[in-house]
């Protein structure tokens, strides 16, 4: 009896370690949500069952007072980060054709055809970010990446 605890609670104490690791993010070349300087580690806020990384506490502030407003670029570091993969095409919601593939903000996008793919290459600055990365775009396209175990 004592053995099956033991040998739960190191199953359970091996889990809980694969998970905090597999949730460890690479922020190499990453930015902040609210200003374009490198994210930090130790800057963070929790979003859509993730973690969105800031440059400073002022940055993190700014964020927890009206994160609406920096929604569509704190959705781009979520994919940046890996913490969140795409599923589907960011403007029609149909499936992915790997040709289309190209890159938004630094960050590799595909889509399911040429047409939906030129549409966001025609829009400038936000508005390409918006057209990818919006409340909308990202409920249909985007879903949280499968923690993986080792």
């Amino acid at each position: 009896m004592l053995l099956k605890k033991v040998a739960s609670g190191l199953a359970i104490a091996l889990i809980a370690t694969a998970t905090v690791f597999a949730g460890d993010v690479e922020l190499e070349g990453v930015q902040c949500v609210v200003a374009s300087k490198p994210a930090d580690a130790s800057k963070s806020a929790d979003y859509k069952d993730g973690k969105v990384y800031f440059c400073c506490n002022g940055c993190a502030g700014k964020f927890a007072k009206n994160n609406e407003k920096f929604a569509n670029s704190a959705n781009r570091q979520l994919v940046a980060t890996k913490q969140y993969e795409q599923k589907a095409c960011p403007i029609s919601g149909k499936d992915l054709n790997p040709e289309t593939a190209t890159e938004v903000s630094g960050v590799k996008v595909t889509f399911c055809c040429n047409g939906c793919k030129g549409k966001v290459e025609k829009a400038e600055g936000d508005a390409k970010v918006k057209l990818v990365f919006g409340e909308k775009a990202f409920a249909k396209a985007f879903a949280k990446a499968e923690e993986k175990t080792e």
